[in-house]
């Protein structure tokens, strides 16, 4: 159910593993708004489209957390709540348009209707995201933050051609190498900073990567290749090999704090 009561009390979910200093963050896994809000107005139809959430992201995430057995942490709300890859003072925070269409409870937000989302949202996500990396780094470990998202074929006027796109700011120590091997696999169609860039100032990677020095990168895949079990099953796979080759490659590359700046401004 999308209008779930007792989503209001945990508004993530984290899955967190022995032995592995890799996290994976999925900021716009759920569709789902608690029942107070009464879907901010809006159809079922439109809750269950990409306006609402990333489509096959959060089972991605999760098949591939499995297959390298890693930390995740996935929000437990939708996107048009409140979106948690936004900085606070980001005008797009709370939307009142997403894809040209309106979203009637978001329209006439007071400050503190959008300071109460915060609170009970956005914070306890992020909180759980900076716990986790605390707790790595209280024993020495160097967390690997990556994020995963997915995005539409189309986009009004604009067919996009890339599959699977890697995304980062001015930190290309994963970047880097996962673009080169999923080039040289030359199994998908790759974007490097499309079909958005991988710098947005407060953004989930800018606030806990970063800023922090902390090895991290997102991973956008075009959501038609991940709408069903079997697409989410390869792609899962595919990416796991990457990420695990990555790994093994370039641990000692990876495997420090080391500030690279950032291209927002």
């Amino acid at each position: 159910m999308i209008n779930d009561p007792k989503l209001t009390n945990k508004p993530y979910t984290v899955n967190e593993v022995d032995n592995s200093n890799i996290i994976l963050l999925c900021d716009h896994a759920s569709q789902h708004i608690p029942s107070e809000y009464n879907g901010l107005g809006l159809s079922e139809k439109l809750l269950n489209e990409h306006i609402s959430y990333d489509i096959g992201a959060a089972k991605l995430t999760n098949k591939i957390s499995e297959k390298i057995r890693s930390n995740s942490i996935l929000s437990n709300f939708s996107r048009l709540l409140i979106d948690p890859n936004r900085g606070i003072d980001d005008p797009t925070l709370v939307m009142k348009f997403a894809d040209q269409f309106i979203i009637p409870g978001n329209l006439s937000l007071t400050s503190d209707h959008v300071y109460q989302r915060i609170e009970s949202f956005y914070k306890p996500y992020h909180n759980q995201i900076m716990s986790m990396i605390n707790n790595l780094m209280s024993k020495n470990e160097v967390p690997i933050l990556i994020s995963i998202h997915s995005f539409t074929r189309n986009f009004r006027s604009d067919t996009r051609p890339w599959e699977i796109s890697v995304l980062w700011d001015t930190d290309d120590r994963i970047s880097s190498p996962m673009l080169s091997f999923l080039r040289m696999d030359n199994k998908y169609i790759i974007g490097d900073n499309e079909p958005y860039k991988g710098y947005l100032k407060g953004d989930t990677l800018y606030t806990h990567g970063t800023t922090r020095g902390i090895p991290h990168v997102l991973i956008e895949v075009r959501n038609d290749l991940i709408a069903n079990n079997e697409g989410q099953k390869n792609i899962a796979e595919y990416l796991a090999d990457i990420i695990e080759r990555i790994i093994n490659k370039f641990n000692s590359q990876i495997n420090n704090i080391q500030n690279f700046g950032t291209r927002t401004f």
